[in-house]
């Protein structure tokens, strides 16, 4: 017969096991992100050859869609915490980008694929911070990098998924991209499908219960946080849009059919990456980690500068998705343990509105910089951009209590 103890332990569920909430939510992102990459690794080249744009109007249509989903991710995140329910936003985050996919097959002007790519964004910031919260919720400490570089990981196969998709339906349909827009509305609708049946509203973390919400709480956040937040801005600033990687391609050789696969080289690295480096981080932080990547970003940035061979600019998506993968997971992590209980989503929020102006900012840049000066300049900026913030927080781990 089994001492209390040793029953006691064997009843318990694992300490270290990723929850299942985490793994259904990774599932709802790999779809929808099948569907998104369907659509926007052929969106650029369909901007630039199909209506006209230039290389600005693309820059400026990237920031203002990242800029308009983050501003709605901080009133999103104000919800979930005031209400204390994080699902029923997320349902209604993914179920706008669902509906999304049905307007970009229809447009046919620039005008109404800023009006697409505007629900899509809405739905995407809706939808962002409540999920974070919720994997926040259900994630023990020990296993934060984990669960967060986990649903990264996940997001990224549908990062890899849906481009492959893609290249196989623009041979298959003669590269008609208006039909792939068409068939991108089914996983978006699977990924709607399966949040709503498969997903439980989470407690508070480890079950207790949750402060009272005050507004005024939500725009005093720790100074943990905004070091956070302070870090990803600069990160953001020195890394813009993946629809300049997308053109670039065309300057490297590639056929329009093939575009796509230099999405599906780049989220294969991050996903194959986001998940044993969040485990890592678990174990050594994250600062060192957050350098790695922008080390590999100065490193992307200095090739693609200078792509004109397809296996050179290949090599830049790599090293693009490495530094993704060292990235993106972490930063979400740290903003996890940072902020207090009661108060996640309006961390996320906060952490999501700045970061999303300062894409704005530095897409526009980088657009006005490729039709001003040639498409090698906004990656030589990056480059120094990526310098930079490696030296500020080289010089930020150096000040006393860091």
């Amino acid at each position: 017969m089994l001492s209390p103890q040793r029953a006691e332990m064997e009843a318990a569920p694992p300490r270290r096991s990723i929850p299942a909430t985490v793994w259904v939510l990774g599932l709802v992102s790999l779809l929808m992100d099948i569907s998104s990459e369907m659509v926007q690794t052929l969106l650029p080249l369909y901007l630039a050859t199909g209506l006209g744009a230039s290389a600005m109007t693309i820059g400026f249509i990237e920031g203002l869609s990242v800029a308009v989903a983050t501003a709605t991710k901080f009133l999103s995140g104000l919800v979930a915490d005031w209400s204390r329910r994080s699902k029923p936003l997320a349902v209604l985050g993914y179920g706008i980008g669902a509906l999304s996919r049905l307007v970009f097959p229809l447009a046919a002007s620039i005008d109404l694929i800023i009006l697409a790519k505007a629900m899509d964004r809405v739905g995407k910031g809706i939808r962002g911070t409540p999920r974070d919260a919720m994997i926040a919720a259900v994630s023990p400490p020990a296993i934060r990098g984990a669960s967060f570089g986990l649903r990264k990981s996940l997001d990224t196969v549908g990062g890899f998924l849906g481009p492959l998709l893609a290249i196989a339906a623009m041979m298959l349909l003669a590269g008609n991209i208006v039909t792939v827009f068409w068939m991108a509305v089914i996983p978006a609708a699977l990924a709607v499908a399966v949040l709503a049946w498969g997903v439980k509203e989470p407690p508070g973390e480890g079950g207790a219960k949750r402060p009272d919400f005050r507004l005024s709480q939500a725009f005093r956040l720790n100074r943990a946080v905004w070091a956070v937040i302070g870090i990803a801005a600069i990160i953001m600033l020195a890394r813009f849009s993946e629809a300049f990687v997308l053109l670039k391609s065309l300057e490297a050789g590639f056929s329009p059919s093939w575009v796509p696969l230099s999405m599906v080289i780049m989220h294969a690295v991050y996903g194959l990456a986001a998940y044993p480096v969040g485990r890592l981080s678990d174990r050594v932080g994250g600062m060192g980690l957050l350098l790695w990547s922008l080390a590999f970003l100065v490193a992307a940035h200095l090739v693609l500068a200078f792509a004109t061979a397809a296996w050179v600019y290949l090599l830049g998506t790599v090293l693009w998705g490495l530094h993704m993968g060292f990235s993106q997971g972490l930063l979400g992590a740290m903003i996890a343990g940072a902020s207090p209980e009661g108060l996640k989503g309006s961390a996320f929020g906060t952490f999501n509105l700045v970061t999303g102006l300062v894409v704005l900012v530095g897409n526009t840049a980088a657009g006005w910089a490729w039709q001003s000066f040639g498409s090698a300049m906004p990656f030589l900026l990056g480059a120094g951009l990526s310098v930079l913030a490696m030296l500020l927080l080289i010089l930020g781990r150096r000040q006393p209590g860091r």
